[in-house]
């Protein structure tokens, strides 16, 4: 039998490697970290890799149709090409390469019955090409270009500060739901044939266009998962952006937006047709107070409004507003508390629809609110650096305001878990 002296130096080696082990695996960026050096062999050569998870549960505790939980998750993975590095080009761009995989269940389809998405990461189960992207400079570094096969919502439309994605209800992460609703504006990772322009008109204002391929029977179709180009195209969408990015000791982003769609699609209503679809929107987070005596701790504010076409648009309007504190407390620099409500507003031509549909029916129509509204709080806890877990409780008014039923309110509870591979 081995003497004590021989087990416990093995132990404490043993004891030692595992404890180093757990330190670096709290402290590295990445869930697996720098793949002994290669990560950052391959990054210095012109390869980068890329990968997050993010799981998203949700239990419905009250209203709505059913008490049960939901589960949802997103799995993207990425690599992206310097070819200035890779080939020794002056200005040689980069290629974007990213597949996207979605599995799980709807919390709102099946256990509250409202429009705005409980988990902002449900939506096309199923594994699929999300980039095939070129970007580069041209002629000057003030002129920015990007185009292929890519989502329009990662350039346009949402915040770039990333402010919004302190929630879980895609009402508020991402981009105002409008405008994908009553329109051929993609958000990821719906992705189309596209080229997007950005132009520096000073420091602080830039200038955002793009023109996007137009196919609707692409978007949710596993069958065009691996598809680049349009089967149905149906016309052209085309945005504007103006973006404001101030600086200094409150600093904030403003941005400005307007977009049009040339696709003929049936007016609400009518079996006649409308000509174009465009919208308009406005984004703005600014802060509103940072701490003097803690270095990081901010209270920001944000607004959404965004207004789509009346004709033929089933989600015409959408109001959203709220705050986020960052580094709510000394010892957690990295963790956020957020607060938000949303409202959207469903087109009165569609309750008009609905109310004759019930009348011809002999069915009585429900007397409900102009609006579905969303009330959200949620405490993003940095784990580690690359592992983020944050309890979520959405309460949602009117759950029915879209599908003309009377649903009542219902309170949602829920945990999104993000990693950073």
């Amino acid at each position: 039998m081995p003497s004590a002296s021989r087990i416990t130096p093995a132990l404490l080696l043993a004891l030692a490697s595992s404890t180093t082990l757990a330190d670096d695996l709290m402290t590295r960026n990445t869930l697996t970290g720098d793949w002994g050096g290669l990560r950052h062999q391959l990054d210095e050569q012109g390869i980068k890799f890329t990968g997050d998870y993010s799981g998203e549960t949700a239990y419905n505790a009250d209203g709505g149709l059913h008490r049960s939980a939901r589960y949802s998750q997103n799995l993207k993975l990425g690599v992206q090409f310097d070819l200035g590095k890779l080939y020794g080009l002056d200005n040689g761009g980069k290629v974007q390469l990213t597949v996207n995989d979605r599995r799980g269940n709807s919390a709102s389809e099946d256990l509250v019955g409202n429009r705005l998405p409980i988990q902002e990461n449900y939506g096309g189960l199923y594994t699929r090409l999300t980039e095939l992207s070129y970007e580069r400079t041209l002629f000057t570094p003030a002129l920015n270009l990007k185009l292929g096969y890519m989502a329009m919502g990662n350039d346009l439309g949402g915040l770039d500060s990333g402010i919004l994605c302190n929630f879980m209800n895609a009402g508020f992460c991402g981009h105002p739901l409008n405008m994908s609703g009553g329109s051929g504006w993609t958000n990821y990772p719906n992705a189309h044939l596209g080229v997007r322009v950005k132009y520096d008109l000073s420091p602080a204002w830039q200038l955002r266009v793009a023109a996007f391929n137009v196919d609707p029977e692409s978007n949710g179709n596993s069958s065009r998962a691996w598809h680049l180009g349009p089967k149905h195209t149906t016309g052209t969408v085309v945005p504007v952006e103006l973006v404001y990015k101030l600086s200094g000791a409150l600093p904030g982003e403003y941005k400005l937006g307007y977009y049009y769609d040339s696709s003929d699609v049936k007016r609400i209503g009518s079996d006649k047709q409308v000509s174009g679809r465009d919208g308009h929107y406005l984004l703005v987070d600014q802060a509103v107070w940072t701490s003097s005596s803690s270095e990081g701790r901010s209270l920001h504010a944000f607004g959404q409004y965004s207004a789509t076409s009346a004709a033929a648009s089933p989600f015409s309007k959408w109001y959203g507003a709220g705050v986020v504190l960052y580094k709510p407390f000394e010892g957690r620099p990295r963790d956020t508390v957020a607060l938000g409500y949303g409202r959207a507003v469903p087109n009165p031509r569609s309750r008009d629809v609905q109310q004759d549909a019930a009348a011809a029916a002999g069915v009585a129509y429900p007397n409900l609110d102009s609006a579905e509204q969303l009330i959200e709080l949620s405490y993003g806890y940095q784990a580690t650096p690359w592992l983020t877990l944050r309890p979520d409780v959405q309460y949602i008014i009117e759950p029915g305001a879209f599908s003309g039923d009377n649903i009542d309110n219902a309170l949602v509870l829920g945990l999104q878990v993000k990693a950073t591979f």
